[in-house]
């Protein structure tokens, strides 16, 4: 059973979800990566355990609460029945959402503040969205919107109406044509895009002179673009101790602002399927580890 340390609280995971990041950990154990065992996962929701030394008032034993987890820690991530983990990276959830749904928020909800940090818009600026029916779009179009941003989204013709009821402003087709159809609505191109997509260069026509992108699985080696285009990598590590962030996260959830899609549950014993389902790709919603 592991102890909290100072500053530390211990979680009774009830569920933990299933990210893209839990199958390439997965992937690429070996002498160069992380040796067995290994226990990945990201996020977590559960109940407060124990409490160590030096943790406010904020949290206490009982409490409901969500998690961002190290995965790359020598104790491992969030897929575990108990998780020790700093109190920084700890937020109490309202009563009213389920800790499986919980579960999904975390990693993927700082994601997405993270990259609009990096970018730094101004209200008034116009953001093109790849990949706008998944996960990460879905918490990052509305968190946009409330900065005053207008949000131009790429989706299939099925998911059309999905993607606008998170409140993009535009929805284009997604593929090719993506920067050809974003610069039919803003002919000067737009103020940044935030590529969950990966579509990297290929997204970068879409973009004003002196504009920005930012991009989730990195860059490539030939530098950044041409026209004062910057490249902003995303690095969650940068915001998992953001307890701010974390908060205002389960304050939006919360108040119905952020919509928590669970796709499927999983027993532990099966979170080898769950992992191959995730990268098979193509899914509106989260996969989910509960114990």
């Amino acid at each position: 059973m592991p102890t909290p340390a100072a500053g530390h609280v211990r979680i009774r995971v009830a569920a933990a979800a299933v990210n893209p990041s839990d199958p390439f950990l997965w992937r690429s154990l070996g002498p160069t990566a992380l040796d067995h065992p290994v226990i990945p996962g990201l996020d977590a929701a559960g109940t407060i355990d124990a409490v160590g030394e030096e943790v406010d008032d904020r949290l206490a034993v009982g409490d409901r609460v969500m998690a961002m987890v190290n995965a790359r820690r020598p104790e491992g991530g969030a897929q575990a029945e108990m998780i020790v983990v700093p109190a920084a990276s700890v937020v109490t959830i309202a009563d009213h959402l389920s800790l499986t749904a919980a579960a999904t928020l975390p990693m993927t909800g700082l994601t997405a503040l993270q990259g609009l940090h990096q970018l730094g818009l101004p209200p008034g600026s116009t953001l093109a969205v790849t990949g706008g029916a998944g996960q990460l779009a879905s918490y990052l179009i509305p968190l946009a919107k409330q900065r005053g941003l207008r949000v131009i989204a790429d989706a299939n013709p099925a998911d059309d109406a999905l993607v606008r009821s998170f409140g993009a402003d535009d929805v284009v087709s997604r593929g090719e044509g993506f920067a050809g159809a974003v610069c039919d609505l803003v002919p000067d191109g737009v103020d940044a895009v935030y590529d969950t997509a990966v579509l990297t260069r290929s997204a970068v026509p879409a973009i004003r002179d002196g504009g920005s992108i930012a991009v989730v699985r990195g860059w490539d080696e030939e530098g950044e673009p041409e026209r004062g285009i910057t490249v902003h990598q995303v690095s969650v590590g940068a915001a998992m101790h953001n307890t701010a962030w974390l908060q205002t996260l389960a304050d939006q959830a919360a108040l119905g602002n952020l919509q928590l899609r669970v796709k499927d549950v999983y027993a532990p014993e099966r979170a080898i399927d769950a992992y191959q389902r995730m990268e098979a790709g193509g899914l509106r919603g989260r996969l989910v580890i509960t114990f």
